[in-house]
């Protein structure tokens, strides 16, 4: 069996937050997929990748339950595979909204590293820790200037500016939504460390 799916236990907080990770995300990978019929073909492959990356997150959200269930530690290693696919995904998201303005393929690939190098980093630091502070604080400013970097471009640089510049009003909110997304959803990441 792909996952062995362990019951949860009802006072299990931690595994009740996986699963309901999981249900959101499922769900908002099926309204996207079911979406796309209803929207111009220039949004289609923007729905897509919505789709994409909320079925990928719930598919590991739901085998993270299931890691909790039988470890009760953090599935560390899990959270960033994730991160790994649908991150750089999301900064697809990005360039595919903003492609109508003239964003270019130089701009993707510079959000795809920054989101990589924020993971990269922000991995090292929380898995091979040797136990000091400094070590820990250290990898998560390196991580965290991949975060800046990415939310610089989003909210004024050149996301942002191609973002004012096009004449859509769907793509300049879908824009603002995901920098949103990026600026309290990512936070956590950056606090938490």
């Amino acid at each position: 069996m792909l996952l062995d799916i362990q019951l949860m236990r009802p006072d299990d907080y931690v595994g009740f937050t996986f699963f309901i990770g999981y249900m959101a995300m499922f769900a908002a990978s099926v309204f996207f997929f079911f979406e796309r019929s209803r929207v111009d073909d220039k949004w289609k492959l923007s729905l897509l990748v919505s789709a994409l990356i909320t079925g990928i997150a719930a598919v590991h959200y739901l085998y993270m339950r299931d890691y909790w269930g039988v470890h009760q530690e953090s599935p560390t290693f899990f959270r960033y595979v994730d991160w790994t696919l649908t991150v750089p995904l999301m900064c697809v998201e990005f360039y595919l909204l903003t492609r109508a303005a003239g964003a270019t393929k130089s701009l993707l690939w510079k959000l795809i590293i920054a989101s990589t190098w924020m993971l990269v980093c922000g991995y090292v630091g929380e898995s091979f820790s040797d136990g000091t502070t400094a070590h820990s604080v250290t990898w998560g400013v390196l991580s965290t200037l991949g975060y800046i970097y990415i939310l610089h471009a989003v909210w004024f640089g050149e996301v942002a500016q191609l973002a004012e510049r096009s004449n859509s009003d769907v793509g300049k909110r879908g824009v603002r939504t995901l920098a949103w997304f990026v600026l309290v959803g990512w936070a956590i990441y950056p606090i938490g460390y």
